[in-house]
């Protein structure tokens, strides 16, 4: 196993992306560029592929434990920012639900939803019936296959 797999194994593991390593990182003051990160996750056999080196490994593993459990100063619990990263990868759907549900609520009244969408439906448009296509003529039933084989003579 070399530092790849671990750098892998550890991103996977804690749910990091490619910012939150740089912000790791630099907490203690080794930059690097977000296509360099990609470039490590890379396939081995990839054109772009690089080789993580133990000095990006080693900043990598200080810089984890001073993001999870903070500084002596200043100390986190590593549980609250886990939680933290696995709710920011979630989407958020209550925002778009409570925006529809309240200006669904105001402009229904005593109707129901059935009733409402019927309404905008019916005044909205005007059913024309649309005319049925004529029958084709299928034309598989003109052509005589041979499978490959040499015409009859």
């Amino acid at each position: 196993m070399n530092n790849n797999d671990i750098f892998k194994k550890l991103r996977v593991a804690l749910q990091l992306r490619d910012d939150q390593i740089i912000e790791i990182l630099e907490l203690v003051d080794f930059r690097i560029s977000k296509g360099e990160i990609g470039n490590i996750f890379r396939a081995e056999d990839h054109s772009d592929f690089m080789l993580c080196g133990d000095q990006i490994l080693r900043n990598f593993l200080n810089g984890l434990i001073i993001y999870l459990r903070g500084t002596k100063e200043n100390p986190k619990n590593a549980q609250e920012v886990l939680k933290k990263n696995k709710l920011s990868l979630q989407p958020k759907k209550e925002f778009v639900k409570k925006v529809h549900s309240n200006e669904f609520n105001e402009n229904r009244g005593n109707q129901t939803p059935k009733d409402l969408s019927n309404k905008k439906i019916n005044s909205n448009f005007k059913s024309k019936p649309k005319p049925r296509p004529e029958k084709k003529i299928e034309v598989v039933e003109k052509v005589r296959y041979n499978n490959g084989k040499p015409k009859k003579s």
